[in-house]
């Protein structure tokens, strides 16, 4: 069950994402916290916001992306026999509904493995479980504008589609 404390975070991401474009044009933390704090957030559930999103940093500074359309090393590549298994605390805080939509967006060939371990990463940072599809829906957002890519217009509809929160 979501917590109202963690329903407050995916709106302090959801500002960010629609003042901010894309990762690198978001201030540092410590002035990030001043502006959302200028913006009525409440100082926990920003605290709480900004430590995710240091993590979202590091994830995602930390993780190669690979171009799919470019010749890479092999041993850079996923075979396409194979099949990222998940955990059982990732099945449990996930559930069914979150487990589904990433195998959606990697059968899209939308959602990159390096990006999939990402979501996953960042997820799995949230209390709480089964995680709600809005929020995961958030988190590949977050994930995307991290990493400095903006998912397709057909892509941002699946993605905004159910959710009220963010503005398209």
């Amino acid at each position: 069950m979501k917590s109202m404390y963690i329903e407050v975070m995916f709106e302090v991401l959801v500002f960010v994402y629609e003042n901010y474009w894309r990762g690198d044009a978001c201030p540092e933390l410590q002035q990030l916290g001043r502006k959302l704090s200028a913006a009525g957030f409440e100082v926990d559930d920003i605290q709480q916001a900004l430590h995710w999103l240091d993590g979202l940093n590091l994830a995602s500074h930390n993780t190669e992306l690979i171009d799919i359309s470019q010749s890479v090393p092999e041993h850079h590549t996923e075979s396409a026999h194979s099949l990222r298994v998940y955990s059982v605390a990732e099945q449990d805080h996930l559930g069914a509904e979150c487990l589904g939509f990433i195998n959606f967006l990697e059968a899209a060939e939308v959602l990159s493995p390096h990006m999939r371990e990402i979501v996953l990463d960042r997820a799995m940072a949230v209390p709480g479980h089964p995680m709600a599809l809005d929020d995961l829906k958030i988190i590949v957002l977050m994930v995307y504008w991290s990493v400095g890519l903006e998912p397709d217009a057909l892509v941002l509809d699946e993605l905004c589609d159910d959710n009220n929160r963010i503005a398209h």
